[in-house]
């Protein structure tokens, strides 16, 4: 085995640039949502994003660089209350800031193990790509006996007709995060029962959902994971997100969305063409991710060669 490379640096000019423009990007997606909070209005698919998933505008906006680099010119006083990060010696060749991998994988050690073996094994399975969008019918099938989700959104085709497209067709949806919010009538019509004990056993690369979850992991491993691979899924799941609504029940004229008529023929082929797309992104992202985690054993090796790291007393 090859010794691993040592850090790569970045000055402070650098990431002054660089923390700016991860800003202004994330900007453009949370100044909408933002505005509506305050506002007290709420957007039917934008929004999601940022009240489904628990990562808030504020920590995405926050730039990270990733395991394997030091900030120069990063003192202490600079990171304190940034958590999972250590100080190297300004006085060593190395001086700043780094990602204090040791702790990150001691502490998050759980959720190490299960996002690899979750992205490990969805990515070894060929996409399905006959769902056509379904789960997110069977959410509001016979929705009179349980309730309307979204009910500020008419349903396209009314009540009846959404629950005749639910009959005609065959459910085969295999995320959890997605069967658990059927309605009680719908669970029954899916040709599988996922749970989250088989969750790594179902999840595989042409469910939207799973993709637009990648987010979510790359999240929960920043700051291993730094903010470029971060904002990449990030939209990936965004322009899902967009999909997931326009092949929904629900009519989203009004917001400037055409529908993706899966009750067609037309639409559900138009359907399948843009999730094998997101099939392939979101499995090239899947392998990145786990790029990341295979590097981190040597990331550490590299930092001790560098300088004895400081710990930074940072909890958030």
């Amino acid at each position: 085995m090859s010794a691993p490379a040592a850090p790569t640096l970045i000055s402070a000019e650098e990431h002054g640039e660089r923390a700016a423009a991860h800003h202004r990007a994330v900007r453009a997606y949370t100044e909408g949502f933002l505005e509506r909070r305050h506002a007290g209005v709420k957007h039917p698919v934008e929004d999601f994003l940022f009240t489904y998933y628990s990562f808030t505008p504020g920590r995405l906006a926050r730039w990270h660089p990733g395991a394997g680099y030091v900030l120069q010119g990063m003192g202490a006083s600079d990171w304190v209350g940034r958590r999972f990060y250590v100080t190297v010696p300004d006085g060593s060749p190395a001086g700043g800031a780094a990602v204090d991998v040791d702790r990150f994988r001691t502490e998050r050690a759980p959720i190490i193990g299960f996002a690899r073996r979750l992205l490990s094994a969805t990515a070894a399975r060929p996409a399905q790509l006959g769902c056509f969008g379904l789960h997110e019918w069977a959410m509001v099938y016979r929705a009179a006996d349980h309730g309307q989700r979204h009910d500020q959104v008419p349903l396209r085709l009314g009540p009846e007709g959404t629950d005749e497209v639910v009959d005609s067709l065959n459910i085969r949806c295999t995320h959890f995060d997605a069967f658990r919010f059927y309605t009680p009538s719908a669970r029954q019509l899916n040709s599988l029962q996922p749970s989250r004990e088989t969750q790594a056993e179902l999840e595989q690369p042409g469910c939207l959902h799973a993709n637009m979850d990648l987010y979510k992991w790359a999240y929960k491993l920043v700051p291993v994971v730094g903010s470029d691979l971060l904002l990449e899924c990030f939209d990936l799941a965004w322009r899902i997100r967009e999909l997931d609504m326009r092949a929904s029940p629900y009519d989203l004229r009004q917001w400037g969305y055409e529908p993706v008529r899966i009750e067609s023929p037309a639409g559900r082929a138009q359907y399948a063409r843009a999730q094998r797309g997101f099939a392939e992104e979101a499995n090239a992202l899947r392998g990145r991710i786990l790029a990341e985690l295979d590097r981190i054993e040597d990331v550490a090796f590299a930092y001790g060669q560098c300088s004895d790291l400081m710990p930074n007393p940072g909890n958030s």
